[in-house]
């Protein structure tokens, strides 16, 4: 048997097992870049304990600095990285009293089956970034709904004729996604819902464009996503699906002690 790549594997896994790191890099499958400062926020550790940590990240390549005139953000390396953090977390899911190992299908209202789980996990669950592109509950039924209309099809969910001049009405360039060094549509399986939504250049266009416009909002301090009045208007007018977010739960969830919001 080639037990070749089995160090670097149990390198690469040590790193992200320890749980300020894996905090920090869980707070970077939002897909933006965020100062040491909030990571170390997002972790509980300390400033220079932080630094340590993500030194050890970009050292190992799942972590890459940017600087921006006097300031330094760290962003996850890619999205082979991101979708490694996405497979953990389908395999071993966050456990809580009351909660079991496999998480619960949460329906489009964000209603049922959702006892004992907080504000923030209920919105994280009901729409999220899973890297750049969207998953949970609205994900999948966003997918679900380009799957009926036909505008993407077969298991690789390909993008049709129709489906291109959808993403055109939402001003996305199919032929310069072609041109991207990444799967123009592919599945990626949601850890909350355990069904398939879309990733590729084309869910990462798609999330782009719907936040963009303000139909979605990111949540400070999550990657948590909120749809906006807006969005749900335009979600309808543009492909007839209606969907409704807890009323009360984005209040809720603002309302929460000791939160504080993301430094820009």
């Amino acid at each position: 048997m080639d037990t070749a790549p089995r160090p670097a594997l149990a390198r690469v896994a040590a790193i992200i097992g320890e749980p300020a790191r894996a905090a920090m890099l869980e707070a970077l499958l939002s897909g933006q870049a965020l100062p040491a400062g909030e990571l170390a926020r997002r972790a509980g550790v300390r400033p220079s304990t932080a630094s340590e940590h993500l030194a050890r990240l970009v050292e190992n390549g799942l972590v890459v600095r940017r600087v921006s005139g006097r300031h330094r953000y760290y962003a996850l390396a890619d999205a082979d990285v991101a979708a490694a953090l996405e497979a953990l977390a389908r395999i071993a899911p966050p456990a809580r009293p009351g909660i079991g190992p496999v998480p619960e299908r949460v329906s489009r209202t964000g209603r049922v089956g959702e006892e004992g789980k907080s504000p923030a996990e209920q919105a994280l669950r009901f729409a999220r970034t899973c890297y750049d592109h969207l998953a949970g509950t609205l994900g999948v039924l966003l997918t679900d709904t380009l799957l009926e209309k036909g505008f993407i099809a077969g298991a690789g969910f390909e993008v049709t004729t129709g489906g291109e001049a959808w993403l055109r009405s939402l001003d996305i360039d199919v032929d310069a996604l072609r041109r991207a060094r990444r799967a123009l549509s592919r599945p990626c399986l949601d850890w909350s819902e355990r069904r398939d939504h879309l990733a590729g250049a084309v869910g990462a266009a798609i999330a782009g464009a719907l936040i963009d416009r303000g139909w979605l909002v990111r949540i400070d301090g999550t990657r948590a996503l909120r749809l906006t009045v807006r969005g749900r208007d335009g979600l309808y007018r543009s492909l007839g699906l209606e969907v409704e977010p807890p009323l009360d739960l984005y209040a809720r969830i603002v309302s929460a002690p000791g939160r504080r919001p993301t430094p820009p």
